[in-house]
């Protein structure tokens, strides 16, 4: 294999994203079959590169050290293969889910065009190649959130557009700093050590990354998208792609750029960030009584649990962190797919409108509970290994606080899907909903293909451990200590294991008890915890967006333009609208009396001027 076919996995999905946009509605079954085709080939090319070593792609291109650098090595043929097994999976769903949208051919050009940035996000090798794939989904981002095609799309859009603006130009400034710090832009020759400047760039560069994957306090956006975008939207962008880049880069700033050591400030920072997310977003979770909405928390909550993985600089934790990204990104995008099967043959999801469907979406509602459980922790699904690692983890920095928040965190998770499962499939059947039928075959084959592999990661767990987390790890330090990360697999007989399972337990003590107390409705059985004193207070004012950074920036922009700003802005705008018009006002009307036609005036004005030139070059020859 030669170097120029790094290319590949960019020009294809970008060509194929120009072809899919410029095809005629008419010839839509052509499009789908192209998209799905064309999807399959990055497939096949994603396991070929898999199988290469490493593989490199450096053309002079800026000068400066600014190459167009690429480079194929495990850890980011990995995050290829992962990529595009979620394109083809996405792509299926999107045939049948968005065929009567009106800008479903927009969708399907975004979805390649954001495959071809994410894809050369993930090979980039130089720091400027890296910053122009990573700016591009900025892009396609703000264009499918606006194709929801709801009073509110555009806001939401433009909101997403601007938290993850900022998020980037933290990355860049980051970049920038640990260029200067380590003398080169190109990424595989970069590792120093976190202090002074370069201990600002690694926080400016995890904002950036971190950002990206959705983590507090730059989540937002999502919940709003989960109701403004298409729900196909979220299981791609939110669920899986940005999981998955955000993640790669923050592993690769924590691993590769900089020397983050256990126990360390840098190393404290991120668990912090990483418990407040679990807690905070999954608490919001446990109130929602809208599955997409209920879901998007938890695409918040999850990545608390990357992060905090990461962010112990233990072996296990960090291993753990990357497996629970695979991981959440198979089982959050199926839950999606889920709920847009739902939507798509229910019209709504409101939880108090749903129940009973289990039995008319059987399949769904399998693949539904499946993805539920994996989410949950539940053994031995997928979700059971990837969290008992990162509790793992984080119990041997000897920080309990932070396995506490861990295991809280798994509490609610499980609450909040138990409730999410009984009011959709599992309750009495709805009378508000007409009687349905299961979706068609392109919907629900991806939903059962990512609850298989759920199963499949989980009761197989040395597969992906072995194939695909360990040789990240090795050869990096104390980090790549030779570790049986497997041991801790499935091994339910261990203290740190017997407390998760306990917490599983009164995660289902605690909604049989609201499930009781709301009146045997399954919606309402978060109600005892959203009713406890003080909690109620604080849901009430998350709910009026008052921690949301977004809106109450947009406030103090507000106060400022009508306060301190009004105070410049207003004699600016009295000099130019009042006096300006009125001075140009009265010296056109004294030039237009002064042209009355008359030939002899002319010609006076003009041997006035000339006298009057004549007279200042005398002076000025003097």
């Amino acid at each position: 294999m030669t170097p120029k076919m790094l290319l590949l996995p960019i020009l294809l999905p970008a060509v194929l994203a120009v072809v899919l946009l410029l095809l005629p509605r008419a010839l839509r079954l052509l499009r789908d079959i192209l998209a799905v085709a064309g999807a399959g080939a990055l497939l096949y090319y994603a396991f070929v590169f898999f199988s290469v070593k490493d593989l490199r792609l450096a053309v002079p291109w800026l000068g400066m050290g600014i190459d167009f650098d690429l480079r194929l090595y495990h850890f980011s043929s990995f995050i290829l293969l992962a990529l595009a097994g979620f394109l083809l999976l996405i792509t299926i769903y999107t045939t049948v889910r968005m065929k009567d949208a009106p800008r479903g051919r927009e969708f399907m050009a975004y979805v390649f065009l954001t495959a071809a940035f994410a894809n050369g996000a993930a090979l980039a090798n130089n720091f400027v190649p890296l910053l122009f794939f990573w700016e591009g989904l900025l892009v396609t981002l703000y264009g499918m959130i606006t194709i929801g095609g709801r009073p509110t799309s555009g806001r939401t859009a433009v909101k997403a557009l601007l938290i993850s603006g900022f998020c980037d130009f933290c990355m860049i400034l980051g970049i920038g700093l640990l260029w200067s710090v380590a003398g080169t832009s190109t990424m595989s020759d970069i590792s120093v050590e976190p202090t002074g400047l370069a201990a600002v760039a690694f926080v400016l560069m995890m904002i950036g990354a971190a950002g990206k994957a959705g983590a507090m306090p730059f989540h937002t956006w999502i919940p709003d998208a989960a109701v403004d975008a298409p729900v196909t939207f979220m299981a791609f962008l939110p669920a899986a792609f940005e999981k998955l880049l955000g993640i790669y880069l923050l592993a690769r700033i924590s691993l590769d750029f900089f020397k983050i050591r256990p126990g360390s400030g840098l190393s404290l920072l991120l668990m912090i960030v990483g418990a407040v997310t679990i807690v905070l977003a999954v608490l919001m979770a446990l109130v929602q009584k809208d599955l997409k909405r209920l879901l998007s928390y938890h695409a918040v909550s999850q990545v608390g649990y990357m992060i905090l993985g990461i962010g112990t600089a233990i072996p296990v934790g960090i291993a753990g962190g990357i497996f629970h990204m695979i991981n959440h990104a198979m089982y959050k995008s199926g839950l999606f797919l889920s709920a847009g099967s739902v939507e798509h043959r229910t019209g709504t999801t409101e939880l108090k409108k749903l129940g009973g469907l289990g039995r008319e979406m059987p399949l769904t509602a399998l693949g539904f509970t499946v993805c539920a459980l994996a989410i949950s922790g539940v053994w031995p699904l997928n979700g059971f290994v990837s969290k008992e690692m990162v509790f793992h983890g984080a119990v041997e920095t000897g920080s309990t606080i932070f396995a506490i928040a861990a295991w809280v965190g798994a509490i609610f998770t499980f609450a909040s899907f138990l409730k999410a499962g009984h009011s959709v499939f599992f309750g009495e059947r709805s009378k508000e909903v007409p009687a349905v039928k299961e979706s068609q075959p392109a919907i629900v084959l991806p939903i059962l293909v990512l609850a298989g592999l759920c199963v499949l990661f989980g009761v197989y767990n040395k597969l992906p451990l072995t194939l695909f987390i360990q040789p990240i790890l090795q050869g990096r330090g104390e980090a790549g200590a030779h570790v049986d990360f497997t041991a801790h697999a499935l091994a339910v007989f261990n203290p740190v294991a017997l407390i998760s399972i306990g917490c599983l337990v009164l995660a289902f003590l605690l909604h049989a008890y609201g499930f009781r107390k709301g009146g045997r409705k399954a919606y309402l059985a978060s109600e005892p915890i959203h009713n406890l004193p003080g909690m109620h207070q604080a849901y009430d004012l998350a709910e009026k967006r008052v921690f949301d950074p977004y809106d109450q920036g947009l406030k103090v922009i507000r106060g400022l333009s009508l306060g301190l700003f009004k105070g410049i802005d207003r004699p600016i705008d009295f000099f130019f609208e009042k006096i300006v018009t009125f001075t140009g006002a009265k010296f056109t009307g004294i030039l237009k009396k002064a042209h009355n036609g008359h030939y002899a005036n002319y010609l006076a004005w003009c041997l006035a001027g000339l006298i009057i030139l004549a007279g200042l070059i005398g002076l000025l020859a003097q």
